[in-house]
């Protein structure tokens, strides 16, 4: 079934659509939903409530952009809902296996994979993972970031910075990240 067919089909409530949408995205919307969530149950119920919200406003999508994208933009919507409805930005976090990122940097040394560094952000502490995956990965401003968490710019400005550091720290702690390689940009960012 074609982009477009499952689109028309979705729009009309048709269940074989969804359940091909659901398949042909899930799996990287659920690597999305591990980066937002303290466990792999939080991830699957975060996706759920994602797709549900997909599937409810499926007719608002306007056919400007990628679809992957639109439906991204409802996850990582739902995942900082969920966490803010929750109160889980206090919560310690457990590192679990987590796969799909997208880094977006060239510079990156070959030696630090993609899962190496989603298994370290994931040992953050969910205030300044979230601001880090939301920053460096989803490339939302500071401001936007500021809006979507109900806190001040500089508050996001600082829990990135502080959240790089301590990923550097991690990074170098675990051998993924030689000593002569400290202060590498790990994300292409904003200013």
């Amino acid at each position: 079934m074609t982009e477009e067919a499952m689109l028309k089909g979705c729009i009309k409530n048709n269940t074989v659509a969804q359940q091909e949408l659901y398949y042909m995205y899930s799996p990287r919307m659920l690597s999305v939903c591990y980066r937002y969530a303290k466990n792999r149950e939080d991830a699957e119920d975060m996706l759920q409530e994602g797709f549900i919200k997909v599937f409810t406003q499926i007719k608002q999508f306007q056919n400007r952009g990628a679809l992957e994208g639109w439906i991204r933009k409802i996850m990582v919507h739902t995942c900082i809902n969920n966490l803010k409805k929750n109160k889980k930005f206090a919560e310690s976090v457990d590192l679990i296996h987590a796969a799909g990122i997208y880094v977006r940097e060239e510079s990156i040394p070959s030696i630090v994979q993609a899962k190496q560094v989603v298994e370290c952000i994931r040992l953050l502490p969910i205030g300044y993972r979230t601001v880090l995956n939301l920053y460096a990965i989803e490339g939302y401003s500071h401001k936007e970031i500021a809006n979507m968490l109900d806190i001040e710019e500089s508050t996001s400005r600082s829990q990135y910075t502080r959240a790089k550091s301590m990923l550097e720290d991690i990074l170098l702690k675990k051998n993924i990240l030689p000593e002569h390689l400290r202060k590498v940009e790990l994300f292409a960012v904003n200013p």
